[in-house]
């Protein structure tokens, strides 16, 4: 286990849509990338994680929002949103934008569909905070960051934030 490079904004991957994994393909690796990305995810004290953030272009995000204090792991290969409904505003991160948060509207509550781990069709309706990261995660997959979802004018301004925070970036 190692805990990978967290990709930043501007990183071209972060733009790209992921193709849709062949399981049988990617089984024997699995384990492994999600090791990775579970170490990841938790040094950086994140919600979610998804592949294309480490550099790898699958459609494969892992989430774990911590229901009630204790670790709920959830991995998703190939999610979708197939329902939302009800709305929420709130504040969000990156892990691939540190230091910047934004207030954005989402679903308050999603259906998804996708596969676990082991290869099998899955359903799970997400309401909160694990709606919105299922939503930040799909968004990822999708090569949308947060700064997608805002309306152009504030978009401009954030990119001008963005290039003097990117500098404490390393």
């Amino acid at each position: 286990m190692a805990a990978a490079r967290i990709l930043k904004y501007g990183e071209k991957i972060l733009g790209k849509k992921t193709p849709r994994m062949n399981y049988p393909e990617f089984k024997s690796r699995l384990g492994g990338i999600l090791s990775d990305m579970w170490e990841t995810m938790e040094s950086a004290r994140g919600t979610g994680l998804a592949a294309p953030q480490i550099g790898l272009p699958l459609r494969l995000a892992i989430v774990d929002a911590k229901p009630g204090g204790q670790s709920s792991r959830i991995v998703l290969i190939n999610p979708e949103v197939i329902e939302g409904s009800g709305d929420s505003m709130e504040v969000e991160g990156c892990l691939s934008i540190p230091g910047y948060f934004v207030k954005l509207r989402r679903y308050f509550s999603v259906r998804i569909r996708a596969l676990d781990e082991a290869g099998a069709p899955i359903e799970m309706v997400g309401k909160g905070l694990l709606a919105r990261a299922f939503q930040h995660e799909i968004d990822h997959l999708d090569g949308k960051l947060i700064l997608d979802r805002l309306p152009l004018f504030e978009r401009q301004g954030a990119r001008l934030l963005l290039r003097r925070l990117r500098k404490s970036w390393g």
